[in-house]
């Protein structure tokens, strides 16, 4: 049985099982504990009427417990009896746990304004920058029904998916992330359909997946197609690797949020609306893990 106690006091198993340091479990700490205590839903899932407690013979001892059962689980993505068995509980209490405290991890995240955007009216980037976008695929268990294997079949990774298109800054933080969508769905017709609103004079790197989608008052950089029976001149294939250097930098960022398992693994849960609410908590724990650890930010070289 594994508790925060016994694994804080070592930073290498603590950073290795939640993928955060002990500096930045605690700096989550207090916005966890607030939203465990607005928590308006019981552990059975019914509305609550009193404050929540912490007796002593409670299964988690404290708070930091709490926050280190769902850190574990996001960043290990065990099948419910394993995370039980690390925890000393069943799989049905497991269960009752892991969906009573996501949502509470969530208003923790929010609270702390690390979580991306959902809505482009919400969006609030005023001054010209540097901003890229991607689409992430994410496998889900092969669908019963003929309509939704076909809907969510991608044959692209010749396997039943999820997608999401996330939208990044130069802080490599991601500040928009688009609603889960089937894996069948092209990446430009969701950026075409989440209608991208930026700071006018900014630039906008993508890769030729979104061959087509422009924004606004944007500058878009896209590396160039070789012409079909044609070469790309050594001109265009110098600006190519140029821009190549710069947008690789959202694939780091989504390797940063695909540090979670949970976005990574084939997805076991078929509550409505699981999938999309743990990639936004993934890209939130990106988020504030880059406040304490920063990437250097991106700077446009000459194109």
């Amino acid at each position: 049985m594994i508790s925060f106690e016994e694994t804080a006091s070592k930073p290498n198993e603590l950073i290795a099982m939640t993928g955060y340091t002990l500096e930045e479990f605690k700096s989550l700490m207090p916005a966890f504990e607030k939203a465990a205590a607005e928590s308006h839903w019981t552990l059975e899932g019914k509305e609550r009427k009193n404050t929540p407690t912490i007796y002593k013979n409670s299964v988690f001892s404290s708070i930091a417990d709490q926050l280190f059962f769902i850190l574990v689980y996001m960043k290990q993505y065990t099948t419910q009896i394993v995370h039980g068995k690390l925890f000393g509980i069943s799989q049905p209490k497991a269960n009752l746990w892991i969906h009573y405290l996501l949502p509470i991890l969530s208003s923790a995240l929010n609270e702390m304004e690390a979580m991306p955007c959902r809505n482009m009216d919400d969006l609030q980037e005023e001054e010209a920058s540097i901003y890229s976008h991607d689409g992430t695929e994410r496998p889900i268990q092969r669908p019963k029904d003929n309509k939704k294997q076909k809907k969510y079949y991608s044959g692209k990774k010749k396997a039943h998916t999820v997608k999401n298109n996330i939208l990044a800054n130069s802080n490599c933080e991601v500040i928009f992330l688009t609603p889960t969508e089937e894996g069948k769905k092209h990446d430009k017709k969701i950026a075409d359909e989440s209608e991208y609103r930026l700071p006018e004079g900014s630039k906008l790197l993508q890769d030729t997946g979104f061959q087509g989608f422009s924004v606004s008052n944007v500058e878009i950089l896209q590396p160039a197609k070789k012409p079909r029976g044609k070469e790309l001149t050594q001109e265009q294939k110098g600006r190519n690797r140029n821009i190549s250097k710069i947008r690789i930098r959202i694939e780091h960022i989504v390797s940063g949020i695909k540090r979670y398992r949970i976005v990574k693994d084939k997805c076991r849960n078929w509550i409505r609306g699981f999938t999309d609410q743990v990639m936004e908590i993934a890209c939130g724990l990106h988020n504030l893990r880059l406040r304490f650890r920063p990437w250097q930010e991106v700077k446009l070289q000459k194109i």
